[in-house]
This record gives C-alpha cells, structure tokens and sequence, in this order.
C-alpha cells in the first residue's frame, strides 16, 4: 500500500460503506494473501480485481475464497468467519482451523482488514469488546491477526452514532494490539497511524482543518 502524494478532498460527501470497502481494495498490492474481518472488512471481497492474483483467506479454513454470492447460489456450508455467505474461486483450498491459525501467526498474512471500535494514533487497536457491563467478548482471532499479518489496517465510521470520535489519542477500551494499525479507512478519511501520530491522507465531504475540530486532535499532513 503506498501512501497518496498529498492530502486532497476527494468527494463532497462522505463514503458508503461500499465505496470504503472499494478504497481499500484499491489499495491491496496484486498477489497479496488477505484476510478481511467480519463486518465492513467483508465487503472488501466484492471490488478485487479479476486477475489481480490476491487471494483471500479466512479464519474458519479457507483459502481462495471469492465475492459474496447470487442470492440463488447461496451454500449454506460455504461461510466466512463471520458466518457470511461466500464463494469460492478456482484452485481454493480447505484446511483445519488450527492449520488457518498456523498462517496467521506464523506472518504468512500480507494484509489484515480488521473493523474497530477504536484505533488510537500511535496504532493501538481495540475492537474486541464495548468494555460495556455484560457486553459479549468477541475477540475471535483479531489478537492473532492484529499482530501476526504483515500489515494491519482498519474499515470503520470515523464517529459512533452517538458522535464520539473513533479514532483517539489513547484507547479507553479493552485493546486487541499494540502499535499494529498503520491506516485508518473511514467515511470521512483515510488515515496513516503510528508511532509519530496520525496523518491525513485524504477527506471526503470535510477538510484537514475540520477533522481536527471533529477529533479534538492535531494531525498531520502527508508531505
């Protein structure tokens, strides 16, 4: 993934979940091994390029797994981990899910798309658990991919819909990594993190200057 020149508008209005889910996959090096996140993330599936030789991996035990499905060709025993209905393209392969976890701790991932609760600027990440009494814990293997893909970006709303910030100067939920984001994709930006803090890439529908009112953080500009 290479970073744009400079920070730009690109729209007058705030992305779709499907126009994030594109800019991702625009982003995603011809030949990678990825492997996308329950939510959003699994959006990213439908706007690969044909040809592009990436090849999608999911944790349940899969490798080559395709778009979504027709809705007349729905296998109800071809899910992703999110229990999602995929299809499979030529020369997939199936294994157990040990083996799946093998290759995501063992850094055989080139890119992880994972969804957040919140991404602190520095890169931490929490996206496991409201913190909420009672909430479900629902870590699922984003511990292991957070830290064991070769790199980790993250598909969310920049805002809850109460109109809290997601992206923070330091986490207050429970973290899932540490320092293992280095974008940010949102409805309103993309963002580089890390150790030297949050940069704009670029805004859709808002400026550089509104996104700091928004955030209450100060960010930086990409030379």
């Amino acid at each position: 993934m290479t970073p744009l020149d400079d920070t730009r508008t690109v729209t007058d209005a705030p992305l779709t979940k499907a126009q994030i889910a594109a800019r991702v996959a625009a982003d995603i090096a011809p030949g990678s091994y990825v492997n996308l996140g329950i939510g959003l993330p699994t959006l990213v599936a439908d706007h690969l390029a044909t040809g592009s030789g990436i090849t999608l991996h999911t944790e349940n035990g899969m490798l080559g797994m395709g778009p979504s499905p027709d809705a007349d060709a729905v296998d109800p025993d071809l899910v992703n981990a999110g229990k999602v209905p995929v299809t499979e393209l030529p020369g997939a392969s199936y294994f157990h899910q040990a083996d799946s976890f093998a290759m995501m701790r063992g850094g055989h991932i080139d890119v992880c798309v994972l969804g957040a609760f919140q991404v602190s600027v520095t890169g931490d990440l929490a996206n496991w658990s409201t913190g909420e009494p009672g909430a479900v814990p629902a870590v699922g293997g984003a511990m292991d991919l957070a830290v064991g893909a070769r790199r980790t970006v993250v598909t969310m709303t920049l805002l809850t819909k109460d109109g809290a910030p997601k992206l923070v100067e330091r986490c207050t939920l429970p973290l899932t990594g540490v320092g293992c984001v280095s974008r940010v994709y949102t409805d309103l930006a993309v963002l580089d993190v890390g150790p030297d803090g949050a940069r704009v890439v670029e805004t859709y529908g808002t400026t550089h200057d509104e996104l700091e009112t928004l955030l209450g953080l100060t960010l930086g500009r990409t030379p």
